[in-house]
């Protein structure tokens, strides 16, 4: 009979039928909302995404509250729903009743909700973050006996559960959503690697990408001081290590400023006299060395090469012996490719494509360059440069004309210098 507390237990329905709705759109919404926008918005004034950013921090306490809300509305609604229609059609009532309750929660209080709340996520998330803080601030207390009882019945079949971490690291979600983007030709190429190449200086250490010591132009301080001054002008570099009776031994660091500066002081009567070149002390205008450990990070070195206003530093392993030289300008270019200047004359680390398709590469290349220039993916984790690569999966010292394939790449050692490989034929194996 449809008197008045059928339809009072139907408006009930309906009230509980909208909760469960706004706790499904909640709960969509505030897991699928990125954290980054909403802290955005948050810093321009917006209150409710302010909430939502806090009430997002503990997701497995949020989760774990508004799944308890849901339930409870859902399983009391449907038992309002099967007490009303017992009544009003008898023992068909208990059909109708789930029938009714399964089209109506399906549609109104989960595929609709959800369907609003993944298209605007965070827009939703601000809307309901202050409602569902008071939620999960009066269900607390459940949640937390939920979760000891979850912990303890997956600990007893040898699951551990850690609350403190987290699906994928900040990193990991930004660069999956860079490659993901340039897939799908929203990111460009040159963007992505900008960004990766930002968020990897923590992650990389001054050895990748340091010039190493056979390369490295140094000057004997010993020599003549026109000599010095002919090798610095000779130089495309302007700070050169000096070294005394093995260049091993660096004692200081020459800016060709600093020289030249120097010697136009000496200028001041229109001439340098012999003896005065003789006796200039080249020490006098040099810098005292600045070592770092070849283990320091590219992030750490570039706060370092700030805080200190240097460029320059040279590279040593734990034993203090130098390993190699690296400059503020290679942390930059691992950011944004590489800088030349006019005085960049050389071709070295060149990525040239042959007429087959394949690749020319100088074997001191590194590995992450020569992904970048050709959007290749080799492994990096055994070995910084292109050669170092093939020796580390040949277990050998190749010679000229050796193949080699791995990795779903062909390998074809062109040139040799000594014991180093210095250039190779790379091509994708079809």
């Amino acid at each position: 009979m449809l008197d008045a507390a059928f339809w009072t237990t139907a408006g009930a329905i309906l009230f509980l039928l909208v909760l469960s709705g706004f706790f499904s759109g909640s709960e969509t919404a505030l897991t699928a909302a990125s954290r980054g926008k909403l802290r955005s918005n948050a810093d321009k004034g917006n209150k409710g995404a302010e909430k939502a950013f806090e009430v997002t921090e503990d997701r497995e306490k949020l989760i774990g509250s508004v799944l308890l809300g849901n339930n409870l509305v859902n399983i009391l609604a449907t038992s309002l729903a099967t007490t009303m229609f017992l009544r009003a059609f008898g023992e068909n009532g208990v059909v109708i009743a789930t029938t009714v309750m399964t089209v109506l929660v399906l549609i109104f209080a989960e595929v609709l909700p959800k369907t609003y709340a993944i298209t605007n996520p965070e827009r939703a998330a601000s809307i309901s973050a202050r409602p569902i803080a008071i939620v999960v601030t009066v269900f607390s207390p459940f949640v937390k006996a939920v979760r000891w009882l979850v912990r303890g019945v997956l600990g007893v079949f040898g699951v551990q559960t850690d609350p403190d971490s987290n699906i994928l690291a900040v990193r990991e979600e930004i660069a999956g959503a860079l490659q993901l983007g340039h897939s799908e030709g929203v990111v460009e190429k040159e963007d992505r690697d900008r960004i990766l190449g930002a968020l990897d200086l923590a992650e990389r250490t001054v050895e990748e990408i340091m010039l190493h010591r056979k390369e490295i132009e140094m000057i004997d301080v010993a020599l003549p001081v026109p000599e010095i001054l002919r090798l610095c002008l000779e130089s495309n570099h302007t700070r050169l290590p000096l070294y005394r009776d093995d260049p091993e031994n660096i004692i200081g660091t020459l800016h060709a400023k600093d020289l030249l500066r120097a010697l136009h002081k000496m200028l001041g009567d229109g001439r340098i006299e012999p003896q005065e070149m003789a006796d200039f002390d080249i020490m006098a205008v040099a810098m005292t060395p600045y070592f770092v450990p070849e283990t320091t990070t590219l992030d750490d070195q570039m706060r370092q090469f700030l805080a200190r206003r240097a460029h320059f530093a040279l590279v040593v392993d734990e034993y203090g012996t130098l390993q190699g030289l690296i400059t503020l300008e290679d942390i930059l270019e691992e950011i944004v490719g590489e800088i030349t200047d006019e005085f960049d004359t050389d071709e070295e680390n060149e990525v040239t494509q042959a007429e087959d398709g394949s690749y020319i590469v100088d074997g001191t290349m590194t590995i992450r360059d020569v992904n970048r220039a050709t959007d290749w993916t080799l492994p990096d984790d055994e070995a910084n440069t292109v050669a170092g690569l093939v020796i580390h999966e040949a277990q050998m010292i190749p010679v000229v004309g050796q193949v080699f394939s791995f990795h779903g790449f062909r390998f074809e050692v062109m040139g040799k210098d000594e014991n180093r490989i210095s250039e190779l034929k790379i091509s994708p194996l079809n």
